[in-house]
């Protein structure tokens, strides 16, 4: 399979950073954030992989949102987007693949798998009309969505390291996707995710950052 991500994050990308929000705008996608994320935890607790799979569906869904949403305005002003497409469309293509490989690893039950199609079908609707009306606002909730991803896979790497969670195969998609070697392991494709979500989090912020700024497309 050959790799469909052009970029090449740096695994020892600062796994603590986060944005202070800068106005109201920037609170309220933090509180949605942390809101979504009382649920998460009450719901998977420490079944670290199956959160995986339930959250990556999400995940991939603001890069083609936002991908689809800039296509149609560069279109229309008849201009340059200054890359954010690809970049866009790169993400959701790579949070995808974070699904295809926590679903092997995952095994999700059929009620998991409804639960998937309903978080995907609201969350899709909802972060449509946030970037059509609020492109800025819905960054800044993606950038905070990657702050908690990272969270998320550092804590799924301790409980790894500490051995309660299984340090099973790398599913061969995984393998190929992110080169890894032959005999590679769980553990180090949550390495890999994590860096992925690291970029993912900096990407959104500059993002956010570009229209605040009046320097967006």
């Amino acid at each position: 399979m050959t790799q469909s991500h052009d970029f090449h994050p740096d695994h020892t990308t600062g796994l603590t950073a986060h944005h202070a929000p800068r106005d109201i705008h920037d609170r309220i996608a933090l509180r949605i954030v942390k809101f979504m994320r009382v649920f998460a935890d009450a719901f998977f607790s420490k079944r670290y992989g199956h959160r995986a799979v339930v959250l990556e569906t999400v995940a991939a869904v603001p890069g083609m949102v936002g991908g689809l949403l800039q296509h149609l305005k560069s279109l229309r002003h008849i201009r340059e987007d200054q890359g954010w497409i690809r970049e866009l469309l790169d993400e959701a293509e790579n949070e995808r693949m974070h699904l295809m490989t926590f679903i092997h690893i995952a095994q999700p039950s059929r009620g998991e798998r409804w639960l998937i199609m309903g978080a995907q079908a609201v969350f899709y609707n909802v972060f449509f009309f946030t970037y059509l009306f609020a492109p800025r606002t819905a960054h800044r909730i993606v950038g905070y969505l990657e702050e908690e991803a990272v969270a998320s896979y550092t804590q799924y790497l301790a409980e790894i390291d500490a051995g309660r969670q299984e340090n099973v195969p790398a599913p061969r998609i995984a393998i190929d996707y992110w080169d890894l070697p032959e005999g590679a392991r769980l553990r180090d494709v949550v390495i890999r995710v994590r860096a992925d979500e690291a970029h993912h989090r900096d990407t959104n912020h500059g993002f956010a950052n570009q229209i605040m700024e009046g320097r967006a497309p």
